[in-house]
C-alpha cells in the first residue's frame, strides 16, 4: 500500500527578533508557544515552537531567531505563504484584531475561498481562512476568544522551480491527491483535518534566498515509527535521497530535498512536546536535550530574555 501522509506536521522559518516573534504569534495570533528549547546544532540560538494547546501536529511553526541574520527573498525551494485556519464566522473577528493592532492586510480569493493575508516582522508571508474541518483550539490568549482562535494550519503555498515535479512529488511520494487548479495554482489534499491543502504555483518561480523572513523547511506528518521507516524506505525508492532518521527530542526526522528545490521533512507525531516537562507549563521554562545539561548557565547568558505577554492594545 502507497504511504499516505496526513499532511503538514510543522513548518520551520528563520527570523531576526526573538521577542517581536513571540509577539506576533502569540500576541496577535493567539498561538500558545508550546516549547522553548535552542537549536542543538546552533545552542547560541532558541528554537521557539508555537502552536495549540497541546502542541499537536498540523499546528505548530517553529522560529530560529537569528540576531544578525541576513534578510531572505522568498522565491522557489520555500513555502511561499504558510496558511492558517479560524472557525467559519470567525473572519470578521480578524479583520477587526489586525485593524486595532494596527497591522495590514489584503484580501485574496483561491479555490473559492476568502483569505486575508499578511506578514510577521520579518516579513514572513501568512494567510487566514475559514474552514469547518479540524478541531477547534483550546488556548486562548490576549482578548482572542475561544470559538475565534486560530486551529492549526490549513496548509501551504510551495513555490516550485520545477512545479510538475513538485507536484509529482507530493502524488507519488507523499500520498497527496490533486483536487483542482484554480488562477495559476494546483490544490493537493492530504488525509488529514489540519495542513491537508497544499497548493502548488504552476509556473516556474526564480529561487528564493535562504535569510529573515523565509521558511527553511516543511514537515509531514508519520504516524509512528514504524511508519516512518517505511517512509525512508519509499523516498529512497523513489530515487529521492533522504537523510538517516535523527531524534529531534519531540519526534523523528528525515529530511530530503524534492527537485523544485523545497526541503522537506518528514517527522513522527510521537513523543510530543510534553515528554520532558508538564503539559500545563509547557513553554515556560528553557528545555535543553541531556547533553546540554550541564551548560545551562552559559547558554541562558547568550540568549536574549523573552516572556509572553498581552499586547498593549489587548489590555485596553
Amino acid at each position: 500500500m502507497k504511504q499516505q501522509t496526513a499532511g503538514i506536521h510543522h513548518i520551520t522559518a528563520f527570523v531576526r527578533n526573538a521577542q517581536e516573534t513571540v509577539d506576533f504569534y502569540s500576541g496577535v495570533l493567539g498561538l500558545r508557544l508550546v516549547k522553548k528549547t535552542i537549536n542543538f546544532d546552533a545552542p547560541e540560538v532558541y528554537h521557539l515552537y508555537f502552536g495549540n494547546e497541546g502542541g499537536s501536529p498540523g499546528t505548530i511553526i517553529t522560529f530560529f531567531p537569528w540576531v544578525n541574520s541576513r534578510k531572505g527573498r522568498i522565491g522557489a525551494g520555500q513555502v511561499g505563504v504558510t496558511t492558517y485556519i479560524i472557525p467559519v464566522g470567525s473572519l470578521d473577528f480578524w479583520k477587526e484584531r489586525l485593524n486595532k493592532l494596527g497591522l495590514s492586510y489584503t484580501a485574496a480569493t483561491r479555490f473559492n475561498e476568502q483569505y486575508i493575508q499578511l506578514a510577521d516582522p520579518d516579513g514572513l508571508l501568512l494567510e487566514i481562512v475559514e474552514r469547518e474541518a479540524g478541531p477547534r483550539s483550546g488556548w486562548t490568549f490576549g482578548g482572542i476568544p475561544v470559538d475565534k482562535a486560530v486551529k492549526g494550519f490549513g496548509g501551504a503555498i510551495l513555490y516550485s522551480a520545477a512545479p510538475e515535479k513538485t507536484s509529482n512529488v507530493l502524488e507519488q511520494v507523499m500520498g497527496l491527491e490533486k483536487v483542482g487548479e484554480d488562477g495559476g495554482y494546483a490544490r493537493f489534499q492530504a488525509t488529514g483535518d489540519l495542513g491537508n491543502l497544499i497548493d502548488v504555483n504552476l509556473t516556474a518561480m526564480p529561487f528564493g534566498v535562504g535569510g529573515a523572513g523565509t521558511v527553511h523547511h516543511i514537515a509531514w506528518r508519520a504516524k509512528d515509527d514504524e511508519d516512518h521507516a517505511n517512509w525512508r524506505k519509499a523516498v529512497e525508492e523513489s530515487g529521492l535521497q533522504p537523510t538517516p532518521i535523527i531524534d529531534r527530542q519531540y519526534f523523528n526526522a528525515i529530511y530530503f530535498r524534492e527537485e523544485g528545490g523545497i526541503l522537506f521533512e518528514i517527522a513522527t507525531d510521537p513523543p510530543g512536546f510534553a515528554r520532558d516537562e508538564p503539559a500545563d507549563t509547557m513553554g515556560e521554562k528553557l528545555m535543553l536535550p541531556e547533553w546540554f545539561e550541564a551548560n545551562r548557565t552559559q547558554i541562558i547568558a547568550g540568549l536574549p530574555p523573552i516572556q509572553v505577554r498581552v499586547l498593549e492594545a489587548d489590555q485596553s
